[in-house]
């Protein structure tokens, strides 16, 4: 437990300087200026990005659901098929 804090108080350490440096950059990302019209599209996307993601985990979900209870309905019925048959 102490060496993982030491570890994390130096990897800290080490990154502040990176941090509050002032790049060459002027303060511009990755992406380029951060307009107005940048800004909007992002917005606009992530609007439409998380009910899609809602939409698309819930229909992986249904299809799990529904796969599960009509494997435990087959497995239910093989039961009944070999309690008649009188297995083992």
């Amino acid at each position: 437990m102490l060496r993982i804090a030491v570890f994390t108080v130096i990897v800290f350490a080490l990154s502040a300087p990176m941090a509050f440096a002032e790049g060459h950059d002027g303060g511009e990302g990755l992406y380029g200026p951060a307009d107005d019209k940048v800004v909007t599209n992002t917005g606009f996307i992530l609007i439409a990005g998380f009910p899609l993601l809602i939409l698309v985990l819930t229909l992986i979900q249904s299809a799990l659901e529904k796969r599960k209870d009509r494997r435990l309905a087959a497995a239910k019925a093989r039961k009944q098929r070999a309690d008649l048959r009188g297995g083992w």
